[in-house]
Order: C-alpha cells, then structure tokens, then sequence
C-alpha cells in the first residue's frame, strides 16, 4: 500500500485527483449546475484548458430513461449521448476561462452538426466522452467530440454552446 509522502522530508507528494487533469464528482458538480438525473459526467479523466477534455460516464441500468426506452433492449437515447458531450464541453469551457457556474448565468447547448450515430450505447457500458475545442467568436463556442465504448466510436457531433447572463 501506498502512503502518503512526507514534503518535510523531502519526499515528493503526488498530484491530488482534483488537478486541472482530473476531477472527481465533487469538482465537477462546482463546474455544472446539471443534477440528478440530467447530470451526465461522472469524472472527468484529463482536461487541458483552451484544448481539449476526457471525461467519463458510466451508464447504469438504473438510469431513468431505461424503463421505456426500451424494456426488452435498454439502450442510452442518442440525445443524451449528445447532451453528455454538450456538458463535457462546458466543464472544458470553464475551466478556460476561469470561472466557474453559477445562479447568474447558464450555459446552453445551442446548435449541433453533423451528428452520427455508430453503435448503441447499452446499460453497463463506460461512455468516454472526448472533446476538443475548435473556434470561440461573438460568444459561440465551437466544440468536435466523440463519444466512445470500449474504444469504439458510438457517436460523433459538432456542437456549439454559449454562456448567457439571466436576466
């Protein structure tokens, strides 16, 4: 078992899981205001602010749309493959720019190309959402991500999301 080091030793620490590399649900929940059951990024792998982001969600047949969709073959609605790489941008987006989400403003998904669909996502299976950050002009924020099971490419879209003050 690994222990702890010790710096007044001289002894090297190693880097805490919440670094910009990874972030557990705790950090993740600063950076989204989505909750159960919309909340759809569980961990967030590796991050490099103004670049790109892996981040992690594990489908659970406990999901709440399984029941309908569809009893007999539990299958993750497409939508929400998109909505899950929607929000791993947005963690990525924060974090570019320093801020974090708030009750003043909100992140919305505004536009998406080019969407593809290449294999179902089923109950069980790990979804590695990656995201890389293409043009930001006039508040828009252009995004390329794929979706992945197993290293397998199960969807791939464009997306485009801005950061709204309410009113």
């Amino acid at each position: 078992m690994n222990q702890p080091s010790d710096p007044d030793r001289g002894e090297q620490t190693a880097a805490p899981a919440t670094s910009l590399n990874a972030m557990d649900i705790h950090r993740i929940l600063e950076y989204l205001p989505h909750r159960y059951p919309f909340l759809l990024v569980d961990r967030v792998l590796e991050c490099i602010p103004d670049q790109r982001i892996v981040a992690l969600k594990n489908v659970s047949i406990n999901e709440p749309f399984f029941p309908g969709h569809f009893p007999h073959h539990p299958v993750m609605p497409g939508v929400l493959i998109i909505e899950a790489l929607a929000q791993a941008a947005a963690i990525l987006s924060f974090l570019t720019v320093g801020s974090k989400a708030d009750d003043k403003s909100v992140y919305y998904f505004v536009g998406i190309d080019n969407a593809r669909f290449k294999r179902p996502v089923l109950a069980g299976d790990q979804l590695h959402l990656h995201v890389s950050k293409g043009r930001a002009a006039r508040g828009i924020w252009k995004f390329s991500g794929q979706a992945l099971v197993d290293g397998k490419v199960a969807a791939v879209a464009e997306l485009m999301c801005t950061l709204r003050n309410l009113p």
